[in-house]
């Protein structure tokens, strides 16, 4: 390369399903026959008379330009009602929430938009990468807390006030937590609030996973006094079939809402119309849609369980969200050396921990992202393994 990399493309490395997906294509290429159970991409369609709303607007003449950086009404106002429905919290649709293309993008967005070159970050171990991912990009001190199996993936909050907190200014937390599908209480919140209160911390909570195998959605902004101190992301992609339509929101009051505006506004140029529009049809769906979605996932799920288990995991059955997480056994190094050796043996990708912090090194993790007959195929080989 002629021109030397900035300083920041050097705190990051390639997005590991990135680099793992090359190693696979490759194993296919050479002739294996891959199964992939790594990264959760929902395989089933959105509703319906989402994509007939795509379509029948996408065909108007007038709605083929820029769009409004703040979305749509319909789509403000989509989100405003699934939250008072499902969540019980009230948002105004004008100036507390902000559509997003996608929750990924506004985890960059939020991290442009209040952490300076220095303060510190608190990221959950084990967690999604991209909060560790986007917090060296922006110059941040990631300061990493353990999670904890026998608190039920929940920190310790004794620990958490013993941290050196000076400088710290934002803490990220995801409920039901991806990769160890635990699910958040009420009374979680209710402490994540308080000590964000208490220190001067902006609380972000990333909650895409809420209607996955999960009876009772819920919600940090519930908790009173919360939007004072704390941002929610939210996401079609899990529960809306909808990933590769890339709709996501933020929620706040007023004033965080604006200052995150003026970095996405300075990004992109807003989304399509007539998605928009299908994003605040799907927004429309009842019960009977989630119950179907969890219908499917639960029969997944059980492979998914019977394929941990055949692997000598210890499995925890009262899990919920995109993936089954498991503990392996003492034999093995680490959950690593289980998961190449189960590629090798049998073609089977099933994500080793390690990519999810410290505290997931002796975990693996499988996604619900593949149709019943590719897990039955997949408990097959494993069956057959040495």
């Amino acid at each position: 390369m002629i021109i030397e990399p900035s300083k920041r493309a050097n705190t990051v490395q390639e997005y590991y399903f990135s680099r793992n997906n090359r190693r696979l294509d490759a194993m296919r290429q050479a002739g294996t026959d891959v199964i992939n159970l790594g990264i959760g991409s929902p395989d089933m369609p959105p509703a319906d008379e989402v994509i007939e709303t795509l379509a029948n607007e996408a065909r108007k003449p007038n709605v083929h330009g820029y769009q409004s950086y703040v979305g749509i009404p319909e789509l403000r106002n989509g989100y405003a009602q699934w939250y008072e429905q499902w969540y019980g919290v009230k948002l105004n649709p004008s100036n507390e929430i902000l559509p997003l293309i996608g929750s990924k993008e506004g985890i960059m967005h939020i991290m442009m938009a209040f952490i300076n070159e220095g303060d510190g970050v608190l990221v959950p171990d084990p967690g999604y990468p991209t909060y560790s991912s986007v917090a060296n990009l922006v110059g941040a001190r990631t300061i990493k807390y353990k999670l904890y199996e026998h608190l039920g993936w929940q920190p310790d909050f004794d620990e958490l006030e013993k941290t050196d907190l000076k400088g710290v200014k934002m803490m990220w937390i995801n409920y039901p937590n991806m990769p160890t599908g635990a699910p958040a209480t009420m009374e979680l919140y209710e402490k994540i609030v308080d000590f964000g209160r208490r220190h001067s911390i902006l609380i972000c909570n990333d909650n895409p996973y809420s209607f996955i195998l999960n009876e009772h959605p819920i919600s940090l902004l519930a908790v009173e006094g919360a939007k004072d101190v704390a941002i929610e992301l939210n996401s079609m992609s899990k529960a809306h079939n909808m990933a590769g339509w890339r709709f996501g929101m933020a929620a706040s009051n007023a004033d965080v809402i604006a200052t995150v505006l003026k970095v996405k506004s300075n990004m992109d140029s807003g989304v399509f119309r007539p998605m928009q529009m299908a994003a605040a049809k799907a927004l429309t769906l009842q019960k009977d849609w989630f119950d179907k979605i969890n219908k499917e996932y639960r029969e997944r799920q059980k492979y998914a369980f019977e394929i941990m288990e055949t692997l000598g995991c210890k499995v925890n059955r009262k899990q919920g969200g995109l993936f089954v997480w498991a503990q392996v056994a003492d034999k093995w190094a680490n959950a690593e050396a289980q998961s190449d050796e189960v590629l090798k043996q049998t073609g089977v990708f099933i994500t080793p921990g390690f990519i999810f912090g410290s505290q997931g090194e002796r975990f693996l993790r499988i996604s619900l992202c593949a149709k019943v007959p590719v897990f039955e195929e997949a408990l097959k080989r494993i069956k057959a393994m040495k």
